[in-house]
């Protein structure tokens, strides 16, 4: 129980195909994949729907763009694997809900009560938990707030993420780098740390 793999890297890095291919690996067929996306417009809509086309049939979709933890801990059901794709989403959705011009420290505040629920779910979940998310912190200072803002948020989620997880890789150029280091196994209750 309670087993959290993190996927990082930049845009086109691979990051979600190397998580379903873990996901197949250790699950099979059985995996719950939690979208965050949502289709706020047509290209956003295409997207969803090619990220759909590249899962196998067989896995479970989950729709949720906040309020993750809860939503795995209630949807959880025999799924040996748990695909939570994508932080980078859900933490610009939590912003978002604020509005247009969140305050820093509200919107702190609600990313961080909703990283806690998704890491407490991982934690009691008696699936393995791989959650992907972009490393931002490796480009340009955003020059407007509210993407310093974000771009701030998601790096300190990472982190709590990183720190939590028994696994975490760093894709660059649809390569894996192994930051911690997790031995796989179908049975998604034995890990041992490498």
């Amino acid at each position: 129980m309670g087993q959290l793999v993190l996927v990082l890297g930049g845009v086109r890095s691979g990051k979600s195909a190397y998580a379903q291919e873990l996901a197949q690996q250790i699950g099979g067929q059985q995996v719950l994949f939690v979208a965050t996306a949502e289709a706020g417009d047509a290209e956003m809509a295409r997207r969803i729907a090619a990220h759909r086309q590249s899962r196998p049939a067989p896995w479970r979709t989950l729709e949720a763009c906040r309020d993750v933890g809860p939503a795995i801990a209630t949807q959880v059901g025999d799924a040996k694997v748990v695909v939570v794709d994508c932080l980078t989403l859900l933490v610009s959705n939590v912003i978002l809900s604020l509005g247009d011009t969140p305050e820093s420290r509200a919107a702190e505040n609600a990313v961080q009560a909703e990283i806690q629920a998704l890491v407490q779910a991982c934690q009691a979940c008696p699936a393995r938990c791989i959650v992907v998310s972009n490393e931002v912190g490796l480009g340009l200072v955003p020059d407007y707030p509210l993407g310093r803002l974000y771009r701030d948020l998601l790096g300190q989620t990472n982190q709590v993420l990183a720190a939590h997880a028994q696994a975490v890789y760093l894709m660059v150029a649809g390569l894996p780098i192994e930051l911690k280091a997790l031995a796989l196994s179908r049975d998604a209750g034995t890990t041992h740390n490498g």
